[in-house]
């Protein structure tokens, strides 16, 4: 379901198969590159999957990048076809002198000048399946990444990889064809893999076109939706609105959250509120994505199991996790090292980029660059972004540990710790603040707080109180944003 539409899976894939010989019909070849800009549609779904059938590639586009990030992306990739969403036309076609290699234009929703319709190719088209051979081993999705990291990155993603996640996906969560799944994420970033767990087990999808909380507790409540998959941002937002009792959401049977660590105050409180109906789920676009998960059994908030309540699970289903040094070598239960992930889920590598690929994917792993440990029952303690860690006085500071510290003050809605110039230490540690609303809090204040909770070089030695944070679309904290208005224009960055 997406809006005013309803499909069954029958009408669904006859869509799908159209839109797959419709694409072979314009000239599409195995292995082609297809860029989509659009927003959350039904239709985003039927483009991914006929791809597949049409042995094609699919680059989605985050409609948030600029015209230049746009056009380097559409290029690096060679993308023939380009299909632009509602309202994202003009903006597409304006850049049609920059993107020689298109040969077609698509507009998903009405028809624009320069523009395919895409319904009318739909109707123009055979709903027989093309009988394409497609290998599990071929590329399948060629999706962009390096939001909170650096510049985007191809990441090549096989139809196996995207499978075998998914099926990791579905065991963990427990999906079966009676479930119903209100999908807010954007489709263009990797959290679709909620979708695609949906569509495997035969149950329904609902997506909503972007994620406006009042419009999706309301669809919650009107389609009696079991699942939503949220990040902790647009958790953290749900637990502060005024109007939340007014929904009845009793339908939920499970909140699954990923896309960054959760503070452990946002997590408890939203346990009370809702329940024990909470799982993790940790990844990465290179792990298509998965990597581990925090069952809902694992979600306690008193006892000696509490503790898990920081943990981001055990390894998913048929996926090996592990904890190196920088000599590759694994390190003991409990010390901290880089995370490094095997499994058919692993990503081909990244798209022109062999130098790259060969270093992250060295000895047969996925060295993620998150620093964690593993204790002897093989949970993953998630400590931070390797690029992120903060060393002041000769000390490492994991920027996690402060954040957490600072959201157990009531008046902080969100946070982040970041590196920042130092005439005498080099770095110090730098936080930026958003408060919740009718709440106030001073800087002074959030320093006697940290103070009482972490070690002294562990604490901020400024806090910054701003009207909100940079984030990316799927509502992840933008740590590099952040750093980089403390760092400019000082002699020397860092990351």
């Amino acid at each position: 379901m997406f809006e005013h539409t309803r499909l069954t899976y029958n009408e669904f894939d006859a869509r799908i198969s159209r839109l797959a010989n419709a694409l072979i019909a314009l000239g599409c070849r195995r292995g082609d590159r297809l860029a989509v800009l659009a927003e959350n549609t039904h239709k985003y779904m039927e483009i991914y999957l006929a791809a597949g059938k049409a042995g094609l590639v699919v680059t989605p586009l985050n409609f948030r990048l600029s015209d230049a990030e746009v056009v380097h992306i559409v290029t690096d990739s060679g993308a023939t076809v380009f299909m632009a969403g509602d309202g994202y036309q003009p903006r597409a076609l304006a850049l049609r002198a920059q993107l020689g290699e298109v040969e077609h234009w698509v507009a998903l929703e009405d028809a624009a000048n320069g523009y395919l319709a895409y319904e009318d190719l739909l109707a123009a088209a055979s709903d027989s399946d093309p009988g394409i051979d497609v290998d599990e081993n071929d590329m399948a999705i060629l999706m962009y990444t390096g939001g909170t990291t650096g510049s985007p990155k191809g990441v090549m993603l096989s139809h196996k990889n995207l499978l075998v996640s998914a099926r990791a996906g579905g065991a963990a969560i427990d999906l079966d064809h009676e479930d119903i799944e209100c999908y807010v994420l954007p489709l263009f970033h990797i959290a679709m893999w909620a979708a695609l767990c949906t569509l495997m087990a035969g149950a329904t999808l609902v997506i909503v076109r972007r994620p406006d909380l009042d419009y999706i507790l309301g669809i919650v409540q009107q389609e009696r939706c079991t699942h939503i998959n949220l990040v902790p941002t647009l958790l953290g937002w749900l637990l502060s609105l005024a109007n939340l009792d007014d929904f009845d959401l009793s339908s939920l049977r499970l909140i699954t959250y990923a896309g960054s660590p959760m503070a452990p105050e946002v997590l408890k409180a939203a346990i009370r509120r809702f329940g024990n109906i909470f799982a993790q789920g940790y990844g990465m676009t290179e792990a298509a994505p998965a990597v581990s998960f925090l069952a809902v059994q694992d979600h306690v908030l008193e006892g000696p199991r509490s503790a898990l309540l920081t943990s981001a699970g055990q390894a998913a289903a048929a996926i090996e996790v592990r904890i190196v040094d920088a000599n590759d070598r694994p390190v003991a239960a409990g010390e901290i090292g880089e995370i490094a992930v095997r499994g058919d889920n692993v990503m081909l590598g990244y798209w022109n980029n062999p130098g790259l690929s060969a270093e992250t994917l060295r000895g047969g792993w996925l060295h993620t660059g998150d620093m964690g440990t593993l204790d002897e029952e093989g949970y993953i303690f998630l400590k931070d972004r390797k690029a992120d860690m903060i060393v002041t006085g000769g000390e490492n500071v994991y920027p996690k540990e402060t954040e957490d510290a600072l959201y157990e003050h009531p008046a902080v809605q969100e946070c982040a710790v970041v590196s920042a110039p130092d005439e005498r230490w080099g770095e110090r540690v730098q936080a930026v603040v958003a408060l919740k609303n009718g709440h106030s809090a001073d800087e002074e204040e959030l320093l006697r707080h940290c103070k009482t909770r972490l070690a002294g070089y562990k604490c901020p030695k400024a806090v910054e109180i701003w009207d909100e944070l940079p984030k990316t679309p799927i509502g992840k904290i933008l740590r590099k944003d952040v750093k980089r208005r403390f760092w400019e224009g000082a002699q020397r960055s860092i990351g």
